[in-house]
């Protein structure tokens, strides 16, 4: 019995990809179908990077294809290409930059930055080329956290290079300012210094940047949601009543200004103890879930309240480099995952494609 394309397909159609729960054919993933007799070769493509994916990827439509009558050789070439998508009406993409992400929180405490920090390192590790913004001019983070510090160089004097570790390319306003100088600007200087290190940074070719936004709904968060091109947000939150209830707010205004949620992630859901391990919610549980449902957005995880997110963060090493097989570690990465995942779903940016009218008085 020979085998057929149909019948690759229609095998294909029941391979599952573990991470978008979607077939392989009704996802269009599959591609390149060629059957010569017994051989049959094919291309996989993802929208979403997938280092540690691609193996069982690979195995699972090998195995699917090659239980076939008639299937003797198969090849499966799993490949990446993540696209750029659309972004809020009457904004531009950049050039040099295809999704941008927003990390945010209605209020400050709740791991925002390390979230953001991590996130950005396990797109990263995922393959991807990913930059991180470091949004609060007020009380910028980042260059501690990821363990980077002097001045941005100027090739023109009129941009700069991001400074880059752990395979991030990375912008701040601390990397120019003293680290105990206050930062006593008022709302449109503050604005103005986000927009100049967004659009004067030479981000190199970037798949994601990570944009570590500060806390609140004001000047700051109205000028990225009307000026910047931004793919999605991801809300942070934790469990306790107060936090959510700015979390909320935070959601709300990016709904209001046509920003998708990509979801919520849930910081310090649970505390463990550094030495019997024993668990316990301190601040409340289930909060992050409850906000999902009543928003009708996707929970993204929940990260436990540990000693060493803290520690690691702190010395420079995040936990995603820091401990990258742990399982916090693992944790972001899902998280990381479904954030690129939920951004590949997304209609993709079809601007380039228009061709664009000139009129002439003759």
């Amino acid at each position: 019995m020979s085998i057929t394309v149909d019948s690759v397909r229609d095998a294909l159609s029941r391979v599952i990809d573990p991470n978008t729960g979607k077939d392989l054919v009704s996802s269009k993933s599959a591609r390149n179908l060629r059957v010569d007799g017994g051989n049959v070769s094919l291309d996989i493509e993802l929208g979403y990077p997938a280092n540690s994916q691609i193996d069982a990827i690979r195995t699972m439509v090998i195995d699917a294809v090659r239980a076939l009558p008639g299937a003797a050789n198969v090849s499966a070439n799993v490949q990446v290409k993540i696209a750029a998508h659309a972004v809020q009406r009457g904004v531009k993409l950049m050039t040099n930059v295809r999704n941008i992400i927003a990390v945010a929180s209605g209020k400050g405490g709740v791991g925002k930055s390390t979230t953001a920090v991590n996130l950005a390192l396990a797109l990263a590790a995922e393959g991807a080329k990913v930059g991180l913004l470091d949004a609060d001019i007020y009380g910028p983070s980042q260059p501690m956290m990821m363990g980077v510090s002097g001045k941005p160089d100027s090739h023109d004097g009129k941009t700069m290079e991001p400074l880059e570790n752990y395979g991030v390319q990375v912008a701040s306003i601390g990397f120019m300012i003293d680290p105990d100088q206050p930062m006593v600007w008022r709302g449109p200087i503050v604005t103005q210094a986000l927009q100049q290190l967004l659009e004067q940074t030479n981000w190199r070719d970037l798949d994601y940047l990570v944009v570590d936004m500060p806390p609140g709904t004001g000047d700051v968060q109205l000028t990225l949601s009307q000026k910047v091109p931004v793919t999605g947000a991801v809300i942070v939150t934790t469990p306790q009543d107060i936090a959510l209830l700015d979390a909320r707010k935070g959601l709300k205004m990016f709904e209001k200004v046509g920003i998708p949620i990509l979801g919520i992630v849930e910081n310090m859901s649970m505390h463990i103890c550094s030495n019997c391990g024993h668990a316990e919610p301190i601040f409340g549980q289930g909060g992050g879930e409850k906000m999902c449902k009543d928003f009708g957005v996707d929970f993204l995880g929940a990260l436990p309240l540990t000693m060493s997110i803290r520690e690691q963060a702190d010395s420079g090493r995040p936990t995603v480099v820091a401990d990258p097989d742990g399982q916090v570690a693992q944790i972001y990465k899902q998280i990381a995952r479904k954030v690129a995942v939920k951004v590949a779903e997304k209609a993709k940016d079809m601007s380039s494609k228009f061709p664009s009218i000139v009129i002439k008085n003759d």
